[in-house]
């Protein structure tokens, strides 16, 4: 079985869509619930960024609660500033340019997971923002597709136009 999706093979050996989540493989030709989908997807990822604030305004507020002191409050308040841009720039070039494009620090997943938990509210605002565009990642995924039915194409083209033309040059080339 391909590790790739979006080449695997189809019922006429044609490359097949990557599924995106919340859309599955509508986006290619925009089929039935799509428009309703690029309304509700958006309107989710805002409601869920608003009760991630509201969890982290909770936790921020106990900290406040506990008089630690300014600095100590101050110094949460811009790691929160911090973790949610951060999050936030690196959900955007995620969904915008896709996994592979992730280098360096935004690349790292497990060990900066505690930034990404924390910068969630960024995280989903990015993803708010991208759902506005586009579903969010269909310009990398259908950037491959497009490449993938290109080759397929450009295969089958090659193997029409000359069939068995390659076998009997290869034979004709041991006997001699």
């Amino acid at each position: 079985m391909n590790a790739d999706p979006s080449t695997s093979p189809g019922p006429d050996d044609a490359p097949e869509p990557e599924a995106i989540r919340w859309f599955g493989t509508g986006w290619v030709e925009h089929g039935p619930g799509y428009r309703l989908r690029r309304v509700l997807v958006p309107a989710g990822a805002l409601l869920a960024a608003a009760a991630a604030a509201l969890v982290l305004r909770y936790g921020v507020e106990g900290v406040r609660m506990s008089d630690a002191g300014g600095f100590v409050d101050g110094l949460l308040g811009a790691a929160v500033a911090v973790c949610t841009c951060l999050a936030a720039l690196r959900n955007w070039k995620l969904l915008s340019e896709g996994r592979e494009a992730l280098t360096g620090w935004m690349a790292e997943d497990r060990s900066l997971g505690a930034v990404w938990i924390i910068g969630g509210v960024g995280a989903l605002l990015a993803y708010f923002v991208r759902s506005l565009v586009e579903a969010p990642g269909e310009a990398v995924k259908r950037a491959r597709h497009e490449q993938a039915v290109d080759r397929h194409e450009r295969r089958r083209a090659g193997r029409s136009r000359r069939p068995g033309a390659g076998t009997a040059g290869r034979r004709a080339g041991r006997r001699g």
